[in-house]
């Protein structure tokens, strides 16, 4: 029971804002500081009592040497917006394991109501957008917000304003008007598509003895879920994707939170998506723009790489485990995600300008 008041204390404190124990020292890192990577490892947050066994302790030590690298956002919050006072905040966020937890069934990755209040209120101060590896409709389906916007299949799939694309954004792009008229599909990966519904076949039917594999149609890539694969079988299902594979050179596998990757062989993903959305937006300029990415999966490395290379900004990973990654900040899981939006809006907020700011970077309401 005394435990069980414990735990809804410490929730309670933490969605008011309160800073975290294990990282209420830490020192905020410059934003344009290079992070040192990390060993990964099956790490755990919690405090350890003297009675625990020497690698708990190790563990503990490499955790809290990974958040002297990548602070808790949470206990820099302060420290983040005074930098980004005079600029402006544009607003990135991925889905799976950031928005909404892991599940084991994909279908079922369902955002909670407060979350989608916080990301709601955040947009009505901040251009926001979701970039997913989802297919664009399917992330739409479990976000529901019409003031953000979507980029599925890891950026491949760009709902946007209309505005003229540049010649060097390459041959692959494809702009096609909206349905209401007044937005615009950014497709650079549409050629692939015959191909893509031809790879999901050949995937269906070399994987359909293999129980707990599914393939989704992300429309511009294709996930390969393996969470509910019996680890015996998983080298099979391996190697039956990897042969089908093999017949389609313009295609990139590669791995991630338990699940495989389809994607063309194009230079496009999350980073070019935010790079893309900036420009779209114009807000381009690093000079006085501040892009806020909050992620937990490799792909989105590419983004943080992105904000590193711009020297001005906020990549943040969603992470309890020490791991590598270009991110300068860190949220444990999405519930300190949900903490973190409450306390950006609520700045905002605070803010005279806020309104203002919403009403020029037409951000509805």
């Amino acid at each position: 029971m005394i435990s069980e008041i414990q735990r809804n204390f410490a929730k309670l404190s933490q969605a008011m804002g309160f800073q975290r124990s294990p990282s209420s020292k830490q020192k905020v890192k410059p934003i344009s500081k290079e992070n040192n990577d990390e060993n990964g490892g099956d790490h755990s947050i919690n405090a350890r009592t003297t009675s625990d066994p020497p690698d708990s302790v190790s563990s503990d030590a490499s955790y809290n040497s990974w958040m002297v690298e990548h602070p808790s956002a949470l206990d820099s919050f302060d420290r983040m917006m005074k930098a980004a006072k005079g600029k402006k905040i544009a607003v990135f966020l991925d889905y799976d394991g950031t928005l909404s937890p892991i599940v084991d069934d994909p279908d079922r990755a369902f955002m909670s109501d407060e979350m989608r209040a916080a990301v709601r209120e955040v947009a009505k101060y901040f251009p926001t957008a979701i970039v997913s590896g989802r297919s664009r409709e399917k992330v739409k389906e479990f976000v529901e917000l019409s003031n953000v916007y979507y980029a599925g299949s890891h950026g491949m799939d760009i709902q946007a304003p209309p505005r003229p694309v540049k010649a060097c954004e390459g041959k692959h792009h494809t702009l096609v008007p909206g349905k209401k008229g007044n937005e615009v599909l950014f497709q650079p990966a549409k050629k692939f598509l015959p191909a893509i519904q031809e790879i999901i076949k050949e995937l269906e039917e070399e994987t359909k003895k293999i129980q707990g594999a599914r393939i989704e149609d992300n429309r511009f890539c294709i996930s390969v879920h393996f969470r509910q694969v019996r680890e015996e079988d998983y080298n099979m299902l391996q190697e039956k994707v990897k042969a089908v594979m093999r017949n389609y050179p313009d295609f990139d596998l590669s791995e991630g939170k338990k699940v495989m990757e389809i994607r063309p062989s194009i230079e496009w993903d999350k980073g070019h998506a935010l790079e893309y959305l900036l420009d779209t937006l114009g807000l381009s300029n690093p000079n006085d723009v501040l892009p806020l990415y909050i992620g937990d999966d490799r792909t989105d490395e590419d983004a943080f790489k992105v904000i590193k290379c711009r020297g001005q900004g906020y990549p943040i990973i969603v992470s309890s485990t020490p791991k590598e990654t270009k991110a300068s900040y860190s949220l444990n899981d999405p519930s300190e995600v949900l903490t973190f939006l409450l306390r950006l809006s609520r700045w905002r907020k605070s803010s005279s300008s806020g309104k203002q700011l919403a009403q020029i970077w037409g951000i509805g309401y």
